[in-house]
């Protein structure tokens, strides 16, 4: 009976033992959606994010990586963030639904280059408008991605102004863009990216707009015949974390986010540089044809709507915004 028993109790021991061990050693679990296919560079510099994590936390932290919008839409994973059902995810201007000051950043023609943009949005008033966001939405802002100027795709020749006018172009839900594309005569289409690759297949919509690498990533070049190189906004996405999950990390963890996201940047700025050019050369050598459009044609018309749109969300930080791009 003793030896009974002292079995029991030592298989007790053992089981309570290995139970121990196996709380300590369980990692956190942190999960992490987007819209872009796995072939994309967002995919690619999201799995360089995991990367960093799991090295720089030793493998207590670990992130799982959702693609090609299986957890819903940009909006959808906006909200989840916030719930808290997200921890995080490649967000861009829909944040601008959330606040306002986002929305500056989206109106087409008002910086000239990437280097204007970067002064912005990697100075105070792009950590004013982080600030902003993390107030207003609860969803922080962990750093922003470069992703190169938007341009359009379409089924014919983007020359000048007036071939888009009536011109059916998916844009994402951005208040700013869709103001500025209708003066600029276009026929605004707001549309999930999700349906964007069958809504141009069934001639739903007739053009999107999208930066190089991601029209790539979308396989949109399958469904379209021209691309113009418009350059009409200075294009971003942000790694944006839920204030949540935030605050339920100890500091060390929040380093481990902080320089792992950092480290991310570095990695896809790199990635667009080195790629963005011969995917382009791809997609041509596959039949896209390219237009060179007078881009001071559109800009002229889109420029007129900034001033009038800047007065409904924060004139001042507009202004602000030009004084360090030096139009002012």
């Amino acid at each position: 009976m003793r030896k009974r028993i002292a079995l029991v109790v030592a298989l007790m021991l053992a089981v309570l033992a290995m139970v121990g061990v196996g709380q300590v050693d369980a990692a956190m679990q942190l999960r992490f959606g987007h819209i872009q296919s796995e072939q994309d560079m967002w995919h690619l510099s999201s799995l360089n994010f995991k990367e960093e994590v799991e090295r720089l936390s030793n493998g207590s932290m670990t992130v799982v990586i959702f693609p090609t919008a299986t957890l819903g839409g940009d909006r959808d994973m906006a909200e989840g963030l916030q719930m808290g059902t997200l921890d995080f995810s490649l967000i861009a201007g829909v944040l601008g639904n959330f606040e306002p000051t986002m929305q500056l950043l989206e109106l087409p023609y008002l910086f000239e280059s990437q280097e204007e943009f970067s002064r912005v949005i990697h100075g105070p008033i792009g950590e004013e408008i982080a600030q902003n966001v993390l107030g207003s939405s609860g969803i922080r802002i962990l750093t922003w991605w470069n992703r190169g100027p938007r341009v359009v795709t379409s089924n014919k020749p983007i020359n000048s102004l007036a071939d888009i006018q009536g011109l059916k172009i998916r844009l994402p839900e951005i208040p700013a863009m869709v103001e500025t594309w209708r003066v600029m005569g276009a026929t605004p289409t707001p549309m999930a990216w999700a349906e964007v690759y069958s809504g141009l297949e069934q001639n739903v919509i007739e053009a999107q707009e999208n930066p190089i690498p991601f029209i790539y990533g979308g396989r949109i070049h399958e469904v379209q015949k021209y691309i113009a190189m418009t350059n009409h906004k200075y294009e971003y996405v942000t790694i944006a974390m839920s204030e949540i999950r935030w605050q339920a990390l100890n500091d060390e963890q929040r380093k481990v986010v902080v320089e792992a996201a950092r480290i991310s940047a570095e990695y896809k700025n790199q990635l667009l540089i080195e790629r963005t050019q011969a995917i382009l050369d791809e997609i041509v050598a596959g039949g896209l044809t390219v237009t060179h459009p007078n881009k001071d044609e559109f800009a002229a018309v889109a420029r007129s709507v900034h001033e009038n749109f800047a007065k409904t969300v924060n004139i001042g930080l507009y202004n602000r915004i030009m004084e360090t791009i030096g139009t002012r």
